[in-house]
């Protein structure tokens, strides 16, 4: 309704300052024209919006002026009280002053809308660590964050994949999350990166500041990044047979292989399926796990792969 989409234009003018209106188009999933008619019913309703031309432009409130609407709705209640991933927060040292926030703004509600909080919490948990979790060291976190809110350079040393250690000098924009994966966005040689977090194995705060890109929005960089990362994936596709005995357990057959296709069962029984590797290893290292119950047609190659690393075990236990 265009009454809410009002209220909701006021209260991110109020949070943010100043915004475009592509960014206000993009926020409220409308067209910008659609904006600047909703930005000519605030100014006739009397709310004082201005606009910003040029480069670093844009709608803004006059200064000081805020709105009282403070009523919330059954969903935007649900939003700020569900609990966010605790595992993270203690990551980051900040469980405890969450727990304290949680509380005084539990204490702020009416009455008629604590009880509902409270129902909320005990409804949904969220808990990001796997089943088997793998611990990773994020000692640097702290530091990592004091140099992130003073916009401070620093010197890592960073550990590649095949062990080495390299020393860099960067400029550090913010922290991701990836599951309980933590990742720092960083300047490094004139160039953004991303770096484990739990691959960094020192931290050393530099007596130096840096200015931020003034364009530069994390969540907009990462998703970007994330897309840029899962296409240049390397892709190995394998046609194989399965038995019926395990068809069901390709499903769930985790993060080295896919189930690309899988059709209809043949005149033995078996259903022809396309798997999708990584590497051409991984493939053989699956697909020999699975004995006598799955077989290769294409490529012939991987056939000598997964025959060799057979014969090798045979040649181990004899």
């Amino acid at each position: 309704m265009r009454a809410d989409r009002l209220i909701s234009i006021l209260l991110l003018l109020q949070n943010h300052g100043k915004m475009t209106t592509k960014a206000l188009a993009s926020e409220l999933e409308v067209t910008e024209r659609t904006i600047h008619r909703d930005m000519e019913a605030l100014s006739f309703a009397g709310i004082p919006v201005l606009a910003e031309r040029g480069k670093h432009g844009g709608w803004r409130l006059v200064d000081q002026y805020r709105t009282k609407l403070t009523g919330l709705k059954d969903n935007e209640l649900k939003t700020l009280f569900l609990s966010p991933s605790y595992q993270l927060l203690s990551d980051l040292g900040f469980s405890k002053d969450w727990k304290e926030a949680r509380q005084k703004l539990l204490a702020a509600l009416p009455n008629s809308l604590q009880s509902q909080a409270n129902n909320l919490w005990n409804r949904i948990h969220i808990d990001i660590d796997p089943w088997k979790q793998s611990q990773h060291e994020t000692i640097a976190l702290n530091l990592l964050q004091q140099a992130l809110w003073e916009d401070q350079k620093i010197r890592i040393a960073y550990e590649k994949a095949n062990k080495e250690l390299s020393e860099r000098f960067v400029e550090p924009l913010g922290l991701v999350a990836k599951g309980r994966t933590w990742y720092l966005v960083a300047v490094s040689n004139q160039q953004i990166k991303n770096f484990r977090v739990s691959r960094i194995k020192s931290v050393e705060l530099l007596n130096e500041t840096f200015i931020r890109p003034p364009d530069f929005q994390l969540a907009d960089y990462w998703a970007e990044s994330k897309q840029n990362f899962v296409q240049n994936l390397p892709v190995f596709e394998v046609e194989v047979e399965a038995s019926p005995s395990i068809i069901e357990r390709l499903s769930f057959s985790g993060r080295f292989a896919q189930v690309v296709s899988k059709g209809s069962p043949n005149e033995n029984g078996w259903f022809p399926v396309k798997l999708s590797f990584d590497t051409k290893q991984e493939a053989a290292s699956y697909i020999i796990g699975f004995g006598d119950q799955l077989k290769i047609i294409n490529p012939l190659s991987l056939i000598e792969s997964v025959k060799r690393m057979a014969e090798s075990a045979l040649s181990l236990y004899q």
